[in-house]
């Protein structure tokens, strides 16, 4: 092992040292007088990064960034001083860290383990996602006559693996599939139309393809195009309907946007015989209805630039659950013959819980699943809208999803808990006597782990919700290594889920903290605004004062505090490192937006302008350069040590923002812990990696954390 590290220092040197026979001295010297220990607490000198100011004139100030250059991702010095940084990092973590013994078995237990998930239906044909251990992807089987019948395996188009299945569309009757493939988790797919009896190809594979839907006459696909290009220009994407078989150039045209912050959408009802299309963004929409099928312009039902609805049809009614004038969501009906928003009735109000889905049964009466600070439960209803009352569950658990089949007029729930994996019950609407249909076994020690639900007070006040997962005989003598994560942003919020992808940490005596902070949905919509654009900074106030309670409170303390999180979460990852580096010890910042004055200028970023604001605006910039990471660095102060981790052929966040970011810290006055750079060549935002990507990915991670939290 100590030849190992040497050998690996000895590498390290080549990037640092020019001449090569001072370099054969030092590590001779290193032999001889220095201790094993010392030489792991190697000096961190990355590869040099030039820079090349460009100066700015925006709304009245000046702004200079320094590596601009390293936006171009084609440009041979930028694929150069990229390799070169991640070779370092590699190297660097190597010599550094050490190997948990372990680890790596009960990280490969976790993800390469055989797995069958439930049962789909779809008409008369039952389908099943199967992973068997050793896949290097997920497949797709059939039941015929009671037997699985392999229909699907994306390995058979690449053996490598790194080619995977990102979803897959089934007409009503299920007799055909379109199934979605993205090379190396670019998310720029390959639509395959297969038979879902034998999974023979019907027609050659239609490439650049985003969003597919069969029409209800299952003849035709709805099919939204995107290409690299489309991506690179950040052009709004087209939707147009196709003939399925006929040649590709015949396709009819639907609908586009004029800007690529917006999207246009259609869908048909199976229960009814009327469409709704309409344009949208990730906050509010426009919608029309038409009859199925046809070509006509129909009706506008609903328009908002605030709020959201995307009506259903059964029949000759449409329901509607929207958060328009309620922010914590109500369920609302119209006729078909009337559908337009002034005729809309109100069937549940909006209450002080958010309401997350309604299940319209047969019979006319409603199943609601709510939640209350951050926990679920499902109530029913009447057909007028009347509490006839809580629906019994068939055990204690969150439920993270409920639906209902009106065919088998069957309802599903699935539960889960802290530590107990997914289970899916069915049960009649007549009775609710749950029996169960599926359950998910994980070869996972959780018997000396506990979670639970805790609140604490943000900067202004506010009342925020927080998971705990720790081992049980966790002390609160504020000396427990601690991993904080957070998301907070697009109504994306935290459940009591099942946190046994943590396993190999808290086992290890790592407290795992999840806060809900704003931004989210813990609490409606009013949560997901008090987290976005003008009101972007509770969501870091929020985590930090997360941070600040859990050392109050002797979980642990700061020189033991690391923090994780990535896309969005890695913007709150550069804020907090920014804004209070006294607090963390080590930070990985994932796939992370990090220059906010220009980020949406690249790939999808303008979907995100709803959410955080555009540059081009004043008071947006104003807004946005306030918090900025990339532009919020202090000369002179040393930032937690830091893991930044990007996937080359990222199609969300632009890798930009991990270089820059890295670049900007490195050659920082003052800064003394390492920043490392670590790209992922075969990934994208993070989907669709094989079997052994995952494993090494996430031995990456905890290797880090855990070394850095001194275990």
């Amino acid at each position: 092992m100590v030849k190992k590290k040497l050998f690996l220092i000895l590498n390290i040197l080549t990037f640092t040292l020019p001449n090569r026979n001072l370099m054969r001295t030092l590590i001779f010297t290193l032999f001889l007088v220095l201790p094993f220990t010392a030489i792991c607490q190697l000096r961190f000198h990355p590869p040099s990064t030039e820079r090349k100011p460009v100066t700015d004139s925006l709304h009245g100030y000046y702004l200079t960034d320094d590596y601009r250059w390293l936006e171009d991702k084609t440009d041979p010095r930028v694929i150069e001083w990229t390799q070169a940084q991640h070779d370092y990092t590699q190297l660097y973590l190597q010599a550094t860290q050490k190997v948990h013994q372990g680890l790596r078995e009960e990280i490969t237990a976790y993800i390469d383990r055989d797995y069958e998930g439930p049962l789909q239906k779809e008409g008369k044909r039952k389908f099943q996602t199967i992973k068997k251990k050793g896949d290097k992807q997920s497949t797709i089987y059939t039941l015929l006559d009671s037997v699985k019948v392999l229909i699907w395996d994306p390995v058979k188009l690449d053996t490598s693996g790194k080619t995977s299945t990102s979803g897959a569309a089934y007409t009503y009757d299920g007799e055909r599939a379109a199934v979605n493939v993205q090379a190396s988790g670019s998310e720029i797919t390959t639509t395959y139309i297969i038979d879902t009896k034998t999974g023979k190809p019907l027609y050659p594979p239609m490439p650049n393809t985003f969003g597919i839907q069969w029409t209800k006459d299952q003849q035709h696909m709805y099919i939204t195009l995107r290409s690299p290009e489309d991506v690179k220009l950040q052009r709004p994407l087209k939707t147009w309907l196709w003939k399925v078989g006929a040649p590709a150039d015949s396709m009819k045209f639907l609908g586009t946007t004029t800007d690529a912050k917006n999207s246009w959408f259609i869908y048909d009802n199976r229960y009814s015989d009327v469409s709704f299309y309409g344009t949208g963004n990730f906050n509010s929409d426009s919608v029309w209805m038409k009859k199925t099928g046809t070509d006509e312009k129909g009706v506008l039902v609903y328009a908002s630039t605030k709020y959201q609805a995307y009506p259903s049809a059964i029949g000759n009614k449409l329901y509607i659950l929207t958060n328009d004038n309620a922010p914590n969501k109500r369920f609302m009906v119209a006729d078909v013959a009337k559908p337009e928003y002034v005729n809309w009735k109100v069937l549940i109000p909006e209450s002080e819980t958010v309401i997350e889905n309604v299940e319209v049964l047969k019979d006319g009466r409603l199943v609601v699943q709510d939640k209350k600070d951050i926990q679920s439960r499902v109530t029913l209803f009447d057909s007028l809208g009347k509490k006839i009352g809580p629906v019994e569950l068939p055990e204690i658990g969150d439920i993270t999803g409920f639906g209902y089949d009106r065919e088998e007029d069957s309802v599903y729930v699935n539960m889960s808990s802290f530590t107990s994996p997914a289970k899916v019950y069915i049960a009649s609407p007549v009775d609710f006597k749950w029996r169960l249909f599926y359950e998910q076994k994980i070869p996972i020690d959780m018997s000396n782990i506990v979670g639970e639900i805790k609140f604490y007070y943000s900067k202004d006040s506010t009342r925020v919700p927080v998971i705990l997962v720790h081992r049980k005989d966790m002390k609160l003598d504020g000396t427990n290594p601690l991993l904080i994560t957070a998301y907070g942003g697009f109504n994306y919020g935290i459940k009591p889920d099942y946190y046994g992808g943590y396993a190999a940490m808290i086992n290890r005596g790592v407290v795992i903290a999840e806060p809900g902070i704003r931004g989210g949905d813990e609490y409606g919509e009013k949560w997901h605004e008090n987290g976005m654009l003008l009101n972007k900074q509770n969501c870091f106030d929020d985590f930090n004062a997360c941070t600040e309670w859990l050392v109050r409170e002797k979980y642990t303390t700061p020189k033991k505090i690391v923090a994780w999180g990535g896309s969005n979460g890695g913007l709150l990852m550069g804020a907090i490192a920014t804004q209070r580096p006294d607090l963390y010890k080590a930070i990985i910042c994932a796939m992370p937006l990090l220059d906010m004055i220009r980020y949406h200028k690249f790939l999808i970023a303008r979907y995100w302008i709803p959410e955080y604001g555009s540059s081009d605006n004043e008071a947006d910039f104003r807004n946005l350069l306030q918090y900025s990471p990339y532009q919020h660095i202090r000369a002179g102060v040393n930032h937690p040590t830091m893991l930044i981790r990007t996937g080359a052929n990222d199609s969300r966040v632009d890798p930009l923002h991990a270089k820059k970011f890295t670049a900007a810290l490195q050659n920082n006055p003052g800064q003394i812990n390492p920043v490392m750079l670590y790209i992922d060549y075969n990934v994208g935002h993070g989907s669709g990696q094989a079997t052994k990507q995952r494993i090494e990915n996430t031995l990456v991670d905890y290797e880090f954390l855990l070394n850095q939290l001194g275990l």
